[in-house]
């Protein structure tokens, strides 16, 4: 037996080490996506409850964008293991629609936290027989806004 204790000490720190030292993905904080569009997320709770704030850099009204609120939750519990699933739903402030996004947040290769999302956006329409284009679907990725020093 002493001499597979080297082999398994290597083994270990070959196999066992990197998840050990892997670095957890959080939500909370400051984000930008690919659009341009910022977003901020405030403390998640122990139910994994958060709500924050959107600045979206795009639009397809004519109005004055604003931030927006939005609410949310994440995966929380027994099942969640450091890169968590959540959604989130913005109240547009300057427009008569709703967007509710879905995503995961990631480490990537080089450590850096990645929000990966998929989001539909629903418009109000006139009438039931214009259904057809209230609702919009696409993906953004979200990095985290470093703080300028």
């Amino acid at each position: 037996m002493v001499q597979a204790t080297p082999f398994l000490l290597v083994l270990f720190l070959a196999l066992g080490a990197p998840g050990l030292a892997a670095k957890k993905c959080s939500l909370t904080g400051r984000w930008v996506n690919d659009l341009g569009s910022n977003m901020t997320i405030e403390t998640v709770n122990v139910d994994g409850g958060f709500a924050g704030s959107y600045h979206t850099a795009v639009t397809a009204t004519t109005n004055e964008i604003k931030v927006s609120p939005l609410q949310g939750y994440m995966q929380k519990g027994p099942n969640q293991k450091g890169q968590p699933t959540f959604g989130f739903t913005v109240n547009w402030r300057f427009s008569d629609a709703t967007t509710v996004f879905t995503g995961q947040c990631f480490v990537d290769n080089d450590g850096k936290e990645v929000l990966k999302t998929m989001w539909l956006l629903r418009s109000r329409v006139e009438s039931i027989s214009s259904d057809w284009k209230a609702t919009r679907v696409g993906i953004n990725v979200f990095t985290r806004l470093q703080l300028q020093e």
